[in-house]
């Protein structure tokens, strides 16, 4: 997987532990080595993770070795990005965008509102 620097990867196994018990909001990236808008995504990532750190936690998941949250969340298209707050889905949004149009979409997320 194309790893964005700064961003954790989780996996089956620990998603639970890392985005559902997470104390603050998780931004998860769905993604896969295959998927040329999920690499242009890293530097996005990458730099929300840095200006967004204390309000917002940013993960990837690999759909390719992840099967079991993939399906459970029936993530269908990639990237699809999935906001979690206090352990249940509040936002989904799929496909590729630029830093300003993301970081607008999670401005509610970012200021305590709903999702």
């Amino acid at each position: 997987m194309i790893k964005a620097d700064g961003v954790a990867e989780v996996t089956d196994a620990d998603f639970a532990r890392e985005v559902l018990g997470a104390d603050l909001p998780v931004l998860v990236e769905f993604t896969a080595d295959w998927c040329p808008p999920c690499r242009q995504m890293g530097p996005v990532l990458t730099a929300l993770a840095a200006q967004e750190g204390e309000r917002l936690k940013v993960v990837q998941l690999d759909v390719d070795t992840n099967p079991e949250t993939t399906l459970a969340y029936q993530v269908l298209s990639m990237p699809t990005f999935m906001v979690f707050r206090g352990g249940e889905p509040v936002k989904s949004m799929v496909g590729a965008r630029p830093a300003r149009r993301l970081l607008a979409e999670l401005e509610d997320v970012l200021s305590g509102g709903v999702g």
